[in-house]
């Protein structure tokens, strides 16, 4: 009898919905009536839109996550051939809504997610650790559920480095903060910010940030300097950059036509990650998660993109001092 080799990469969705996308026929008027166009519900999350779009190109995953067996949001992704590893939890998945208008803008409202207790938090741990044994990748990805110490991500990443494994995070706020605050040896290797949440970690604006180049690469040293080893600043239809130890590139998008902008930067670090499986060195990995991020704001709703869909050929990567 063989056996599986297990899961290239785990994801850890702490705080998983079901996504709810509703298309309007216009812009969104606050106190009218609106006439949808049908629905899509999709079961979502940070770090599930990674394990689906790594499941979409044929790549062994394993989606951790809080949710009692017999969720719908379980029967969901069971549904679609990715079966989640679950710590039972007595709260159903929430239900997060997108308003989609068709210019592209794109409205979220977002319910609270199922708090984590300290039981629930050490299962979700464990089932990470035994899983990271045979994976190449590990995704923590999102927000945390209220109640969560904000530093659980900074305590996971020490709890997985005796595994091997390399490390992604992808989160904001207090979690993004605590994350880099607690010193080199719970730095990730990978962290995947936007501008807002470099700016966040910066200490200044959005707006100040992109009017001054030198501080976006100021910002991104410093990551460097807490002990991250590589940064993929997304930067929405800007495209994206990628600062290694071997330089720093920056990468345009094709022309897209958006649709949807949720899960966006998800397939970006799922497209990162499988060209990383591949063997593909940075200027490549980048052209792929920007290819990756691209087509998925050209989907509908929480859609992820397969790799017939991405063209990183299209993406045009250049050197930055």
């Amino acid at each position: 009898m063989t056996t599986s080799p297990g899961p290239q990469v785990v994801t850890l969705t702490a705080n998983p919905s079901l996504d709810r996308t509703l298309t309007l026929p216009g812009p969104l008027h606050r106190g009218g009536v609106a006439r949808l166009a049908p629905s899509t519900t999709e079961p979502g999350g940070k770090g599930v839109n990674v394990a689906r779009a790594v499941a979409a190109a044929g790549v062994d995953v394993l989606a951790v996550l809080p949710a009692a067996a017999d969720d719908p949001f379980v029967r969901a992704l069971t549904a679609i051939g990715l079966p989640p590893a679950v710590v039972p939890v007595p709260s159903p998945v929430r239900t997060n809504y997108t308003l989609t208008e068709p210019d592209g803008t794109t409205t979220k409202l977002n319910e609270p997610g199922a708090a984590l207790d300290d039981d629930v938090r050490a299962a979700l741990g464990s089932l990470l650790t035994t899983a990271a044994g045979s994976a190449r990748w590990v995704a923590l990805s999102g927000s945390l559920p209220t109640g969560t110490p904000v530093d659980w991500y900074a305590q996971l990443v020490r709890q997985l480095r005796a595994t091997g494994v390399r490390i992604a995070v992808d989160t904001s706020e207090a979690p993004l903060l605590a994350l880099l605050a607690a010193g080199p040896e719970a730095a990730p290797d990978l962290v995947k910010p936007n501008t807002e949440e470099l700016a966040q970690l910066a200490g200044t604006t959005e707006a100040a940030l992109l009017a001054d180049p030198a501080a976006v690469r100021a910002a991104v040293d410093d990551l460097h300097r807490r002990g991250v080893a590589e940064v993929l600043l997304t930067l929405g239809a800007d495209g994206a950059m990628l600062s290694t130890a071997a330089g720093c590139w920056s990468a345009a998008p094709p022309p897209t036509t958006v649709r949807s902008t949720v899960g966006a930067g998800d397939s970006s670090l799922a497209g990162y990650v499988l060209a990383d499986l591949a063997g593909a060195p940075p200027e490549e990995r980048l052209a792929t998660a920007v290819a990756y991020g691209s087509a998925a704001a050209g989907l509908p709703g929480s859609a992820v993109p397969r790799p017939d869909q991405a063209d990183p050929g299209a993406v045009s990567v250049q050197p930055t001092a």
